[in-house]
């Protein structure tokens, strides 16, 4: 599994071949350093540990430094695990960067969505206002009835006010339209989640992609494009 860390720098526009205007998130890929090599014999699954972010030692905890030291690399603030299929194919010290995607590639994109506070059910649910009429002058937001008959009781699972955002989510199939490798710069069309200078990983598309098909006529030239056939 391609995967790699990085910062959302934030969105802008880049103009493709074409002339067409392409919105673009534009994240500030991490350089990522294997710490730790994980498998079925020893954990029950198999994944790579890697760091980012090089500290002071002081900024660390007794454990969190005697683990980095064991395997003998800098010390990061921030360590992320990657499910891989083979990890024996890295080395501890190992440096993934982001020449792992190409221009073209689809990838997911993940992160920590912007919180919105508390809100209601219209905001948080897309529930209807409620009437109008017959004085109702201070329910027009509510949720309405949340009790039930039998059991006389509140259900669980309801959709009522809470807090919105905050949490993590993934953006998927988004397609890399152009990179700068000597400054570890990938711009991906679409908005991924988060806020400005917030953490994200990037990682190899799980969804099928289409490849389109160009069919040319042999009597009149004329191409025709069909959606193709999907492929991984």
């Amino acid at each position: 599994m391609k995967t790699i860390t990085g910062t959302k720098i934030g969105m802008t526009q880049i103009f493709i071949d074409k002339g067409e205007a392409v919105p673009v998130t534009v994240i500030s890929a991490d350089v990522c350093t294997v710490v730790q090599k994980k498998s079925v014999k020893t954990d029950g699954y198999n994944a790579i540990q890697v760091g980012t972010t090089v500290v002071d030692e002081k900024k660390l905890s007794k454990s969190q430094i005697g683990h980095l030291k064991k395997a003998g690399t800098n010390l990061f603030s921030r360590l992320v695990e990657i499910k891989v299929e083979n990890p024996d194919e890295y080395k501890i010290g190992q440096e993934i960067k982001s020449d792992i995607f190409s221009v073209g590639d689809f990838v997911d994109v993940t992160g920590v969505s912007k919180g919105n506070g508390f809100q209601g059910v219209i905001k948080r649910h897309g529930f209807s206002k409620g009437s109008y009429t017959h004085g109702q002058s201070d329910k027009l937001r509510s949720p309405g009835a949340i009790g039930s008959q039998q059991p006389q009781r509140v259900l669980k699972g309801l959709k009522m006010a809470g807090r919105v955002g905050g949490t993590t989510a993934t953006v998927q199939k988004l397609k890399i339209v152009k990179m700068i490798p000597e400054k570890n710069i990938l711009l991906i069309k679409g908005a991924v989640p988060g806020t400005k200078n917030s953490k994200v990983v990037i990682s190899k598309t799980v969804k099928k992609v289409r490849i389109p098909v160009v069919v040319t006529s042999a009597k009149k030239g004329i191409k025709k494009v069909s959606r193709g056939a999907k492929s991984k």
